[in-house]
């Protein structure tokens, strides 16, 4: 009886590519999401983004649980990174609002997306350091996808008006700025990484998850901006919570 030839090291199963790909279909997205900003169908652009964010926070989980992570797969998730939350939101907001707007809008673009990048250029850093993270539990600065979630808050509301609500341009334009010199500060963000919950939460936990599904399928434009706002004041709070965490330590 033949024997079947041994399976070699550089064979890999189709699941333990499982990870890549959903990295390639989160560039899929973002790539599509250019498009629809560019042939105008800004809200399409939007959810695009939002599909790549999914895939952005599920790529990594399915890696570790699968024990398929690799360093191609750290490289081109970053890559994926920088064009769905440093390009493709800027771009979509640059073809909705500020192709009509002086030289600042560009500008504005420019901004994001060089903050963008060196917010994962840090992130990839420090993830290779050996040095212990001095605040566990918390971000520098305000994550990539976050940032684009928070950067795209004008056409959140632009929809969730019925069109009534348009922020001025200007605005807009230094809205942007300002998200990008988020994601670059030193600013503590709270990781829902290090959320544990315990087994008698777990049920409301769930129902939390379900009211929110329902809620960005029911009213998919407000759902968005109310979570932008709830993040923006939890920013705020794990700041203020590490700045008087520090001050009480301080001899």
């Amino acid at each position: 009886m033949a024997r079947r030839p041994e399976r070699t090291r550089s064979e890999f199963s189709l699941v333990h590519l499982l990870p890549n790909m959903m990295t390639i279909a989160a560039i899929c997205a973002g790539l599509t999401a250019i498009r629809a900003g560019v042939n105008g169908g800004f809200g399409s652009a939007v959810l695009f983004i939002l599909a790549a964010g999914v895939l952005d926070g599920l790529d990594g989980r399915v890696a570790r649980l699968l024990r398929s992570d690799s360093k191609m797969g750290a490289e081109l998730d970053s890559l994926g990174d920088f064009l769905n939350f440093g390009v493709a939101p800027a771009l979509i907001i640059y073809f909705w609002a500020l192709q009509d707007m002086s030289r600042f809008g560009w500008i504005s673009v420019l901004v994001f997306a060089v903050c963008c990048v060196l917010r994962l250029a840090r992130f990839n850093v420090a993830a290779k350091s050996e040095t212990p993270d001095e605040n566990p539990g918390y971000f520098v600065g305000v994550p990539a996808p976050a940032g684009a979630m928070l950067v795209l808050l004008p056409i959140y509301l632009f929809f969730a008006s019925d069109r009534a609500i348009m922020m001025p341009d200007l605005m807009i334009a230094l809205y942007m700025v300002l998200v990008g010199l988020l994601m670059i500060s030193r600013i503590p963000t709270w990781s829902f990484k290090t959320v544990r919950i315990s087994r008698e939460n777990v049920k409301f936990l769930l129902v939390g998850f379900a009211f929110v599904g329902a809620a960005i399928l029911t009213y998919a434009w407000v759902t968005m901006v109310v979570i932008c706002v709830v993040y923006a004041l939890l920013i705020l709070w794990s700041a203020l919570t590490l700045r008087r965490r520090r001050h009480d330590s301080s001899p």
